[in-house]
């Protein structure tokens, strides 16, 4: 069982691939590998408390791993050693945003400012009717899984107190922005990339079938 941040660290470097929350395969998130108390309460004046929420923060800035939507459309962490062969493979995978397209027009615009919290990204980007957020996100997400955009860090509204509140919100960039072009360059073939993550989470997933594992990749 993990109790903080620091030990929850050194797991991403040890796995490789982590999932934040259910990944599918039981056993396999960082909700399901820390201490029970770390994990989500709703408290009886209606608040909550969930330390694994608090630590991505840290962990995202000085864990010396990458976080985004990189699990079937779902939030986790890659550690730096292992980042160049997902971005190798998910580039193959994923094409680049034709010329026009909105996700080339979000990619523009978030390297234009270096970094935009999603609101102001949505913004920025012309989505500005209420109903178009989901739609926006989609768009989003779609390019964290072709390791086309990652979260910086976290940022919190204050109250009048200075009291951070709310689940907060992700400060995107790109990965070239974030990590530099070389931490992203792999020698592999997108294909050898592919085989060399599938053997390594085999190994640290014996139960998982083959399936489960290329889901969480492809």
């Amino acid at each position: 069982m993990i109790h903080n941040a620091t030990e929850l660290m050194g797991y991403i470097q040890q796995v490789g691939f982590l999932p934040l929350l259910y990944s599918g395969i039981p056993g396999y998130s960082a909700d399901e590998s820390v201490d029970p108390d770390c994990r989500y309460v709703l408290l009886d004046d209606g608040s909550w408390d969930w330390p694994l929420w608090d630590w991505k923060g840290p962990i995202v800035t000085e864990g010396d791993c990458v976080y985004g939507k990189f699990f079937n459309k779902k939030a986790g962490f890659v550690s730096r050693s292992w980042w160049p062969d997902l971005y190798n493979w998910r580039r193959h995978a994923h094409p680049a945003p034709s010329a026009g397209s909105i996700e080339e027009a979000i990619l523009m615009t978030l390297r234009e400012h270096g970094s935009m919290i999603t609101r102001d990204l949505r913004r920025a980007c012309g989505f500005t009717e209420p109903k178009m957020r989901s739609r926006f996100d989609g768009y989003i997400t779609r390019l964290q899984m072709a390791c086309r955009i990652v979260t910086e860090d976290f940022v919190y509204p204050r109250d009048k107190h200075g009291k951070e509140y709310s689940w907060g919100w992700a400060l995107l960039t790109t990965p070239e922005q974030l990590l530099g072009k070389d931490a992203c360059h792999c020698e592999r073939t997108p294909q050898e990339s592919l085989e060399r993550m599938m053997e390594h989470l085999k190994q640290i997933l014996p139960h998982a079938t083959e399936k489960q594992i290329m889901k969480l990749i492809k």
